[in-house]
């Protein structure tokens, strides 16, 4: 498989890089390669310049568009961290998905010149990231009485102060073999929450299995959840709801054995076209 030069801001899971590297072209398809970004204060190229750049600078400058296209990926998600609710250090500045044809046009890309001079710049603005290898499972049915009620008729619709946001949740079991799966226990926290969040018109764009975390430190991740949700105020209403935090106490809490609970600002969404697409 083609060696990967070891960054600075994470550590490279040489399996799952064999495995998106070799998997047979009968058995390959699109990969959704879900990005969480913490920038340096300043960006640090490691040969002793000023640039005087701040670490998201560094990283706009390394957006390798040029290279995506020309393998037929597409970034289909962009948003900025506006708040960080649940999971410890690091703290999130930016979430970003890209969504790949093949596994191994993931791989593919690192060798190309033109990636090779633009990563410079994320080496240089990113302190930490993890990256996993993502693929859209089904989500629950949501009540026939309000799926997809419009945003102007739920009980917290968004306004010029509280606009829409999508809320991720990124999930560890305690189960380290769950991959591919969802334990008991967070089914039936699940079946519960969607019923409840259903009612304050949220909209679900993608939930990803995670197959595999190409960059990261160490920890495993089984799930990355979307959630669209009409304003602010809509989420905290779900998050306050006393039956779901009975609920939450007695299934999520037991299923759980790491997470991030994030509030997104997008400012590129195309993610739920991009599972049909």
């Amino acid at each position: 498989m083609p060696e990967i030069a070891p960054p600075r801001y994470g550590q490279v899971d040489m399996d799952y890089a064999a495995t998106l590297a070799t998997t047979p072209a009968d058995e390959d398809g699109p990969v959704w390669m879900i990005n969480l970004m913490h920038y340096r204060d300043r960006a640090d190229y490691g040969d002793g310049s000023t640039t005087g750049i701040s670490g998201r600078e560094a990283d706009d400058e390394y957006a390798p568009l040029g290279p995506l296209a020309a393998i037929g990926a597409e970034i289909v998600f962009v948003a900025d961290v506006d708040s960080q609710l649940l999971g410890d250090a690091p703290k999130w500045d930016r979430v970003a998905i890209v969504k790949y044809p093949t596994r191994r046009s993931f791989i593919e890309m690192q060798r190309r010149p033109d990636f090779k001079e633009k990563h410079v710049h994320k080496d240089a603005g990113m302190a930490s990231t993890i990256v996993m290898g993502g693929q859209p499972f089904a989500v629950p049915e949501q009540p026939a009485d309000v799926a997809e009620v419009p945003w102007d008729e739920v009980p917290h619709p968004p306004t010029d102060d509280d606009p829409p946001v999508v809320v991720l949740h990124v999930l560890s079991f305690e189960d380290p073999a769950a991959l591919g799966e969802t334990p008991d226990e967070m089914e039936a926290y699940t079946s519960h929450a969607v019923k409840v969040a259903a009612a304050h018109g949220v909209r679900v764009p993608a939930w990803f299995g995670v197959e595999g975390t190409i960059v990261g430190d160490g920890r495993l991740w089984h799930q990355a959840r979307f959630n669209a949700f009409p304003s602010r105020e809509a989420f905290m209403a779900v998050v306050l709801d006393p039956d779901r935090l009975k609920v939450q106490a007695e299934h999520r809490e037991v299923a759980l054995a790491d997470t991030y609970t994030l509030i997104l600002r997008p400012t590129i969404d195309r993610l739920a076209e991009s599972l049909v697409s």
